[in-house]
C-alpha cells in the first residue's frame, strides 16, 4: 500500500510532473545531458558499495530525471537533492528502465526503497522527510542488501 504524504509541496510536485501520454516525447528535450557526477557510497550489512551518480539539481533536471533513457551503466544512477528536505514522491512516467528509488533522510540514512516500473504513474512515496532521492537500476538495492536505516555517504 502506498502511503501518500499530505503536504502541499507534495501536491505541487505532482502537478508539476509531466502528464503527457505514456510514450510521448516532451515539448523540449530533457536537460539531463552533462550533469555533474559525484560518488556516493551505500553502506549495508553486506559491505560498502560506491556508485557514480549524476546529480539533478534544478527543478527542470529533476522533472526529467531518467526519462527516455534506454539503459544504465553498472554502478551508476542519479541523485535528486531535496532542498529543503521534505516528504516527496516519484513516478515513472516516460521512464523506460525499471529503477530502485531510494529515499534518504537528512541524517544520511535510508528511509525506504521502492521499485519503479517503466511508464507507471503510480506515486512511490517517501517514508518521511527526505533530503535526497537516489535512483539505481532495478534490483541493485536487493543485490547489495540495502534496507531502511542503512548509511548513505
Amino acid at each position: 500500500m502506498i502511503t501518500r504524504p499530505r503536504s502541499a509541496l507534495f501536491a505541487l510536485l505532482l502537478l508539476a510532473l509531466p502528464v503527457a501520454g505514456a510514450h510521448a516525447q516532451p515539448a523540449t528535450p530533457c536537460p539531463n545531458k552533462g550533469l555533474a557526477v559525484r560518488k556516493t557510497t551505500l553502506v549495508t550489512a553486506k559491505g560498502s558499495f560506491t556508485y557514480r551518480l549524476e546529480v539533478a539539481r534544478t527543478s527542470a533536471q529533476q522533472a526529467c530525471g531518467m526519462m527516455f533513457r534506454e539503459s544504465m551503466a553498472p554502478m551508476t544512477g542519479m541523485a535528486f537533492p531535496m532542498q529543503p528536505p521534505r516528504e516527496t514522491g516519484f513516478w515513472m512516467e516516460n521512464t523506460i528502465v525499471p529503477l530502485d528509488i531510494i529515499f534518504v533522510s537528512p541524517a544520511g540514512r535510508v528511509l525506504n526503497v521502492r521499485r519503479g516500473q517503466p511508464y507507471s504513474r503510480d506515486v512511490l512515496a517517501s517514508a518521511g522527510v527526505t533530503a535526497e532521492v537516489i535512483e539505481l537500476s532495478a534490483g541493485e538495492a536487493e543485490r547489495i542488501g540495502l534496507k531502511p536505516g542503512d548509511r548513505v555517504k
